[in-house]
């Protein structure tokens, strides 16, 4: 299967296999309700939290925040926000590290992050250990891209990846700041094995399922457990 190039991704749809149907009314109607009441709920403490954080990542003169093309619900492909967590020119680092050592490079295309990542600054480190670095897909989720809860968004550029997998239940629902991936696998399986969480999640979606997730993401924030 041929996909975009990354750079044109925003304003496009990639091809997909057939997504699973989500027929249940939570699902259809609502899961997206839920969303928009934690939304109303959470936004007079969560927009002022990313505003502060905002100052700490620019602290360094770059960017606070940091844009990229993902994969979303049928295949749309949605602009992701998240806090900048790596040095400014994280991606030429990647590109030399790759190039002078084939064991990084070899880790980084199995499992899409490398276990000790030197690109990755001090507050960036604090953010991802604690999650905090997910909190602008707030804005992702009231805009429609992203639920709360729901399989972790990927790149269009690794999306091959995951079609060699076999997957297709993530297409079928909006991906989410929180979810199976993020609580249960996190740091602990490749990026294939993501599949198989969002397969079950996919199967097994409901208003009590996604409840437990939120439950569990409280408690990945509070050991620091993120990656």
């Amino acid at each position: 299967m041929k996909h975009i190039n990354i750079s044109t991704a925003s304003a496009a749809t990639v091809a997909i296999a057939k997504p699973i149907e989500q027929n249940t009314v939570y699902s259809r109607f609502g899961k997206r309700l839920v969303d928009l009441a934690l939304v109303i709920v959470a936004a007079p403490i969560i927009v002022p939290v990313i505003a502060i954080l905002w100052l700490l990542v620019r602290r360094d003169g770059g960017e606070g925040m940091f844009v990229q093309d993902r994969v979303g619900m049928n295949g749309k492909v949605f602009k992701c926000l998240k806090l900048r967590t790596m040095v400014v020119d994280a991606e030429k680092v990647l590109e030399d590290l790759c190039a002078k050592d084939p064991k990084v490079a070899h880790e980084w295309h199995v499992n899409q992050k490398l276990a000790v990542d030197p690109r990755i600054t001090k507050v960036g480190a604090f953010l991802r250990a604690t999650s905090l670095d997910e909190l602008p897909q707030f804005f992702n989720v009231v805009r429609g891209d992203m639920s709360f809860v729901g399989p972790r968004p990927f790149m269009p550029s690794q999306q091959d990846l995951y079609d060699e997998a076999g997957g297709n239940a993530y297409y079928s629902v909006r991906p989410g700041i929180t979810g199976p991936w993020q609580v249960d696998g996190r740091g602990v399986t490749t990026f294939k094995g993501r599949v198989a969480f969002d397969e079950k999640y996919g199967r097994e979606l409901s208003l009590k399922s996604d409840i437990g997730y939120l439950i569990k993401t409280v408690s990945v924030v509070l050991k620091r457990t993120g990656h």
